[in-house]
């Protein structure tokens, strides 16, 4: 249901027994200030949300490193080897 500010500062109880049917939604004129929603729903969003956040690069990077440490692997690095440069200037294709 849709509630103006005014009327959700009068009737805030009401506002909250009505969450258990669907969320309230409070506007000031023609804008969303606020959605209150039953405290399940609530919860069932919270752990949605933890379920589907992607961890970042860095953190992959720690757990591979936690890993690493854990199986006492260290990873293999092949030693460099020089390759033509194509924009040094003893290349043929230099300008």
């Amino acid at each position: 249901m849709k509630w103006t500010l005014e009327q959700a500062q009068n009737q805030l109880t009401q506002i909250i027994d009505a969450t258990t049917q669907e969320p309230q939604f409070i506007y000031t004129q023609e804008e969303l200030v606020a959605a209150i929603v039953d405290p399940k729903l609530f919860q069932e969003f919270l752990n949605w949300k933890q379920q589907t956040a992607q961890s970042s690069l860095g953190q992959a990077f720690n757990e591979l490193k936690q890993l690493c440490a854990e199986e006492n692997y260290t990873l293999e690095i092949p030693p460099r080897c020089d390759r033509a440069n194509p924009f040094s200037e003893d290349n043929e294709y230099s300008l």
